[in-house]
């Protein structure tokens, strides 16, 4: 993972050919959603991207991330296309990395997916998955015409991940400190303290720093950020 994330910064020889039939598959517009608020898409917009083959080359391409399918879209002429899933491909969209994983959670349910890597370390990641909140349109009575269009939110969970077991992180305070009880007191002032507020990235980033210095200076023979935790996922 380290050795990948470093071949995204670093590279600086890029393919800018098509990407090759092997990477992709040819997929239907699907316009279920097209006439509601908001978006299927993390950008409905096609950006310009990197695609990482471990076993290949880099390659440059115009790509838009599809939220409600989790796959990762390339358009070719007429033709609509989504980057084939596997653990070998990543794709740099902007600032998101994404890489396509078979995680399990801390009950050994697999929850394969596209995640976007937020933080790497030694020990854990953070990662981010996108997910949508879809409300249907309203209709009125006999003659059905719309009362309330459709909406489409977005949603993001953060995880952390240790050891290919991942672990959602709560975003509400009091329920991140009963995740991680054991370093409660030192957490609960560290929040106070620095003035955390969970739900921005570089706050929650900083927090889970704070527990893994917690923890490593623990005497404890298990240094495992998710050891003391059981939360279904």
């Amino acid at each position: 993972m380290g050795k990948t994330l470093l071949l995204f910064l670093t590279i600086s020889s890029l393919s800018f050919a098509q990407l090759p039939k092997s990477l992709v598959t040819d997929i239907q517009e699907d316009y279920t959603y097209s006439d509601y608020t908001g978006s299927v898409y993390m950008n409905p917009s096609y950006k310009e991207s990197s695609v990482i083959h471990e076993k290949s080359t880099t390659y440059h391409a115009k790509l838009r991330y599809n939220i409600q399918t989790d796959a990762i879209e390339y358009k070719s002429q007429s033709t609509l296309y989504e980057l084939v899933k596997n653990q070998t491909t990543h794709v740099r969209i902007e600032e998101n990395y994404f890489y396509y994983c078979n995680f399990k959670n801390q009950r050994g349910l697999s929850r394969p997916g596209y995640y976007v890597l937020v933080e790497l370390t030694d020990l854990y990641s953070i990662y981010k998955k996108y997910s949508l909140s879809i409300t249907d349109v309203e209709n009125q009575g006999i003659s059905g015409s719309a009362v309330k269009p459709g909406k489409i939110r977005q949603v993001i969970t953060y995880y952390i991940e240790e050891a290919g077991v991942i672990m959602e992180l709560p975003l509400n305070k009091k329920e991140m400190l009963a995740t991680f009880s054991d370093k409660e007191n030192e957490l609960k002032e560290y929040l106070k303290k620095e003035k955390i507020r969970l739900k921005k990235e570089e706050d929650l980033i900083r927090f889970v720093a704070r527990y893994n210095a917690l923890k490593s200076s623990d005497s404890s023979p298990s240094h495992s950020l998710l050891s003391n935790t059981d939360r279904a996922n």
